[in-house]
C-alpha cells in the first residue's frame, strides 16, 4: 500500500505561480510512474501531467503545456509540480497518483492522494 500526501495548494492571482507536492510512503516509490491530476467542480477528473520512474521521460495535457513542470527526487520519495502563469481555468482539486505506464489515462493509476485545492482568481 502506498499513501501519497499532497501539500503546496492554495489561492493565488491569474499569471501567478504554485508549487505543489506529493510525498509519498514507499520505499519503492523510484519504481513508480507518478502523474498529476485535476477536477473542477462539475467537471470530470482529467490528467495533467506525469513522469517516468526517473523523471528522465515527462508528458503533459495540452492545457499545461509551456507552463507546468513535473519532477521528482526519488531520495526523498516526492514528486514536485510547478505551476506558473496559472489561469482561472487552472482552477480544481489537483491529485497525485502512482502507477505503471506512460499514458494520461486514469487507469493506469492504482494509488491516489486525497487531494489539494487550487484556486486561481481573476
Amino acid at each position: 500500500q502506498v499513501q501519497l500526501v499532497e501539500s503546496g495548494g492554495g489561492l493565488v492571482q491569474a499569471g501567478g505561480s504554485l508549487r505543489l507536492s506529493c510525498a509519498a510512503s514507499t520505499r519503492t516509490f523510484s519504481t513508480y510512474t507518478m502523474g498529476w491530476f485535476r477536477q473542477a467542480p462539475g467537471k470530470e477528473r482529467e490528467f495533467v501531467a506525469g513522469c517516468s520512474w526517473s523523471g528522465g521521460v515527462t508528458w503533459y495535457a495540452d492545457s499545461v503545456k509551456g507552463r507546468f513542470t513535473i519532477s521528482r527526487d526519488n531520495a526523498k520519495n516526492t514528486v514536485y509540480l510547478q505551476m506558473n502563469s496559472l489561469k482561472p481555468e487552472d482552477t480544481a482539486v489537483y491529485y497525485c497518483a502512482a502507477g505503471f505506464g506512460s499514458t494520461g489515462s486514469v487507469n493506469q493509476y492504482i494509488y491516489w492522494g486525497q487531494g489539494t485545492q487550487v484556486t486561481v482568481s481573476s
